[in-house]
């Protein structure tokens, strides 16, 4: 019988642990599932340890893709940057192949991140996270990988993602003209820096305190990197401030408290690597690409993921986020 057009397949956990136990040279006594989302994540455990095996959708990442998030993993590794990391099979591969009812699908095996997502970071975890992501800065931004990852330009989260939602704000005219406006004050805004002598390479474009672990106070691990990519370094200072700035929008912490949170952070981060003032001042605007990059890419991956939450409410109910944002 012929196997129905798929797009999105989940692979059998119970499967996968067979398939896994062949691929690595040691015994997996168990496998599960924990989240089928932009992608699917499984943890793996033999009796000492735990691992995260990923596996990717061909429509998300291409096989390069993922070798490019593979090979900037093995680098920062390499060079002690605190980062979850590949690891390879028995053969020396980073990635196994799955022939899913969709077609090919790859995946890779990673160590775990030990410890504890943390909200609310007291001042010596804040100053771990800035002297951590400096030092992870260091790293990527003199590297040059061998396959390509997705750039962060200006057209592609300031402009591009624009095109990408019109369909979904018919019926909401002037929310998406109040997009389209703030959008091209940003592109004239940053266009008054002198962009050349902003710290440029490989940003995670995701460091929220959901994708990193810490361990008490003195260990912290950074993990998934399926969104890095090529941009202003800024840009991942940002999607921190973002963090203290969603703080403030949900009550969660007064502006004050926010405002010296992300002062110590970024004072540990300068103690590392440098950050100039037009940096800092920059953040509004490359937050603002942060905002409509992920809004393109909800409508992109709508029938794959975002159809749960993507929805008329959820788009009306980000304007005034956004709004919020701009005058933060």
């Amino acid at each position: 019988m012929t196997v129905f057009p798929t797009q999105y397949s989940l692979l059998a956990a119970k499967a996968l642990q067979e398939r896994l136990s062949k691929q690595y040279s040691f015994v997996i006594t168990n496998c599960k599932v924990i989240t089928h989302n932009v992608s699917d994540t499984y943890l793996v455990e033999t009796i000492a340890e735990q691992y995260i095996f990923k596996i990717y959708r061909d429509k998300h990442r291409s096989h390069d893709e993922i070798m490019g998030e593979m090979q900037l993993l093995e680098y920062l590794h390499k060079n002690k940057a605190s980062v979850s990391y590949p690891i390879k099979d028995a053969s020396g591969n980073y990635l196994q192949e799955f022939n899913a009812a969709e077609g090919i699908r790859h995946g890779a095996l990673f160590t775990y991140a030990k410890g504890e997502n943390i909200y609310l970071m007291n001042d010596k975890q804040l100053k771990l996270v800035g002297t951590e992501m400096a030092k992870l800065h260091q790293l990527s931004s003199k590297v040059e990988l061998d396959y390509t990852r997705k750039k962060y330009t200006i057209a592609s989260t300031l402009q591009e993602p624009l095109k990408v939602i019109e369909p979904v704000f018919k019926g909401l005219k002037p929310e998406y003209d109040y997009l389209v406006e703030i959008a091209e004050l940003a592109v004239q805004e940053l266009s008054k820096f002198d962009l050349s002598s902003f710290s440029y390479g490989y940003c995670h474009y995701d460091f929220l305190p959901k994708n990193f672990h810490f361990q008490g106070e003195n260990q912290l691990t950074f993990f998934d990197f399926d969104f890095a990519g090529q941009g202003y370094l800024i840009n991942d200072i940002m999607t921190f401030q973002v963090h203290f700035f969603l703080d403030v929008y949900y009550g969660k912490l007064t502006r004050n408290e926010a405002d010296r949170c992300f002062s110590v952070f970024l004072e540990a981060y300068r103690k590392t690597k440098p950050v100039t003032d037009d940096e800092i001042k920059s953040i509004k605007y490359f937050g603002l690409g942060f905002w409509l990059f992920y809004f393109g890419f909800h409508q992109e991956n709508f029938d794959d993921w975002s159809n749960s939450f993507f929805t008329p409410n959820f788009i009306k109910s980000r304007i005034p986020l956004i709004k919020n944002w701009m005058e933060y």
